[in-house]
């Protein structure tokens, strides 16, 4: 019986996983605290509890995602971009192109059979197209955030935003509510927003095969919806875990592969 573990410390969220034999005991999503080290030891922490385990019951463990460096109790770090790549591959089996949107940054990338990455192209110099902005967006309609991605389903006539720039598009935000224009409306045009900057970047890579969304995006129908639309294609659902604790997946796979001798 083989216990190994991912952890993911991204900028808006952290995640864990534990594994045992490749399948999933434990996990868990949190607020990221301030400080990377303190975010990845409270996520652990609620992995550990929720799979009835103590740390010492661990074989090994990998650190990913932009706080890697700072985790003090990993065995060593791979990059987010790696661990997504084989954690899209285990929720989706047939995956060839996986779209990753976390907190700072959008990805795009094309995977092979084993998970590995072939190509990839990513937008991280804004906060258009990543899990800041719909924050951002949400903050303003003082809605959570999860609550934005339902707002589109609702919407009768919804906005248009004149920029994708986060800053920008909060002021039209702003004036359409003051205006009194309904919040599913505008919900809807940001969530517009949002996957038209993404579709950008998914077609500069020339996505192909199925197509798998990982990050806690993925769980906004009003995104997953228009890019649909924008790409012309099906965006496939990760049925066999929460599409946002893909990289703490990939990264306990990569730790079973390290128990197991395998090259990663």
């Amino acid at each position: 019986m083989k216990i190994v573990a991912g952890c993911d410390v991204g900028s808006l969220t952290s995640k864990a996983v534990i594994m045992r034999d490749g399948k999933i005991i434990g996990a868990s999503i949190i607020r990221s605290k301030p400080r990377p080290k303190d975010s990845a030891d409270a996520a652990l922490e609620s992995a550990l509890k929720d799979a009835g385990i103590s740390k010492d019951d661990i074989g090994y463990i990998i650190g990913t995602g932009y706080g890697r460096d700072k985790i003090g109790f990993v065995d060593e770090v791979v990059s987010e971009i790696t661990c997504h790549g084989k954690g899209a591959r285990w929720l989706l089996p047939s995956v060839e192109t996986v779209i990753d949107i976390g907190g700072q940054d959008c990805k795009t990338v094309k995977i092979d059979a084993d998970g590995q990455v072939v190509k990839f192209t990513a937008n991280d110099k804004c906060a258009s197209g990543t899990g800041r902005f719909l924050e951002v967006m949400a903050k303003v309609l003082g809605i959570s955030v999860d609550d934005l991605g339902k707002l589109s389903l609702k919407a009768k006539s919804p906005i248009t935003l004149a920029s994708t720039c986060t800053v920008w598009a909060q002021a039209d935000v702003i004036k359409y509510i003051n205006s009194g224009v309904s919040i599913e409306d505008i919900g809807a045009g940001i969530n517009t927003a949002m996957a038209a900057r993404v579709a950008i970047l998914v077609n500069s890579l020339k996505p192909k095969g199925d197509i798998l969304m990982t990050g806690g995006v993925a769980k906004n129908v009003g995104v997953v919806s228009t890019l649909e639309k924008l790409l012309g294609v099906k965006i496939k659902k990760a049925r066999k875990a929460d599409p946002q604790i893909a990289g703490a997946i990939g990264a306990a796979l990569l730790s079973l592969e390290k128990v197991n001798g395998k090259k990663s």
